[in-house]
């Protein structure tokens, strides 16, 4: 598969500033089937740490990580949900490490999914200190794409903990994550059974032809100049939106205004963010029921004709009104899961494009050093309480 972006050359975006953004966003079909390689050669070693814990019917399962990383729980828990009939739950560790008290009960047995990048932010290492200091009974699955980072190195000193270490070109070199996103994502789902191994093949082939696809269009609408862009999606598509609209900010260093929300959610109070200003763009689901509900949001939309313009995200046509759909080739049968791949592409493409627009450099959009790639000025201040020693089983 291509890793070159599409309507893009190489020496421009080389002179622009945005050669990683680019390379690592148009490279993640290609980099997909590796992780499932990565995974399946785990299978036995990651079968012997999880089916035990698995067993416990008490066990509460935290999807955790910081910014980008926390949207991979969010994406994950419908779905895992259903596949583990049990408690799941995406806490971002943000929240847990400033409010460990609340979110860390020592008496419920806890298998912590830390999420990282670089494994570098003080918020990770931070939330697993926490962790095995408040719960007694605790587990770490660690997924990062950096093995030398503080995170990865810290799972040597844990009690019962496995580390997976994704391929170094998904650690990416870039500002924005992209095909870190993706790939962990795609890592927690196979080490679950969320998706079937052999079907990572066909989802990365299709992927790769929507983005063939979508670029042109993407290209379409940032010429049209508009101020404030809203991603729509249900239950796992819900997860996905908050990282489309929190990939248009970052990478156009918040000129561009991008909101989420659920497609039932929307008409409660966010809808008035729209004016001839704004891109409403629908992750359209692939379960006929949910689906429903996208369809008749956007034949609302379409409608009230408030919006400068309305892009459908959609593996069918089936029911889609008239107006600008993207329709997805050879996707029509898989999960809303497996169906979040293909919509991000189209979310990340958009806003890469859209950096580019307006003068910015993608892989450091943020000049003045607000943001960083890395984030900084965190302190993790000291705390003691009295479940700070707790037994251990």
């Amino acid at each position: 598969m291509a890793t070159d972006f599409p309507g893009v050359g190489q020496a421009e975006l080389q002179a622009r500033g945005a050669e990683w953004t680019a390379r690592e966003i148009a490279q993640q079909p290609s980099v997909w089937p590796q992780v499932e390689r990565l995974i399946a050669g785990q299978r036995a070693q990651l079968d012997r740490f999880l089916q035990p814990l698995l067993t416990n019917p008490s066990l509460r399962v935290v999807m955790s990580g910081a910014g980008t990383s926390s949207f991979i729980g969010d994406c994950l828990v419908p779905a895992l949900s259903v596949r583990l009939q049990r408690r799941v739950e995406s806490i971002a560790t943000t929240d847990l490490v400033s409010g460990p008290r609340s979110l860390l009960p020592s008496d419920v047995p806890t298998l912590l999914v830390s999420f990282a990048r670089s494994g570098n932010s003080p918020e990770s290492v931070a939330a697993v200190d926490f962790a095995e200091r408040a719960v007694a009974d605790v587990h770490h699955l660690i997924i990062t794409c950096n093995g030398d980072g503080d995170l990865a190195k810290r799972t040597s000193g844990l009690r019962s903990a496995h580390l997976i270490v994704l391929p170094d070109a998904t650690n990416d070199r870039s500002f924005a994550m992209t095909s870190s996103f993706t790939s962990m994502l795609l890592t927690a789902a196979l080490a679950f059974g969320v998706v079937r191994p052999e079907g990572v093949a066909s989802v990365a082939t299709a992927a790769a032809k929507v983005l063939q696809q979508v670029v042109p269009i993407a290209q379409g609408l940032v010429a049209r100049e508009f101020q404030r862009v809203v991603y729509l999606g249900s239950n796992e598509l819900r997860g996905l939106a908050s990282e489309a609209a929190l990939k248009l900010l970052e990478l156009t260093d918040g000129k561009v205004v991008a909101l989420a929300e659920s497609t039932l959610g929307f008409r409660h109070g966010p809808k008035t963010v729209i004016n001839d200003r704004t891109l409403v763009v629908v992750m359209v689901s692939n379960d006929p029921y949910t689906r429903a509900y996208d369809l008749d949001l956007l034949a609302e939309l379409r409608r009230d004709a408030r919006a400068g313009a309305i892009l459908a995200l959609s593996a069918r046509p089936d029911g889609l009104p008239e107006g600008d759909n993207v329709v997805y080739d050879a996707l029509s049968d898989r999960s809303d899961f497996e169906l979040s791949f293909a919509h991000i592409l189209v979310a990340q493409s958009y806003a890469l494009l859209q950096s580019l627009a307006l003068g910015l450099t993608p892989d450091r959009p943020n000049a003045a050093g607000v943001v960083n790639r890395v984030v900084q000025g965190v302190i993790i201040h000291p705390w003691s309480e009295h479940r700070e020693h707790v037994s251990r089983r």
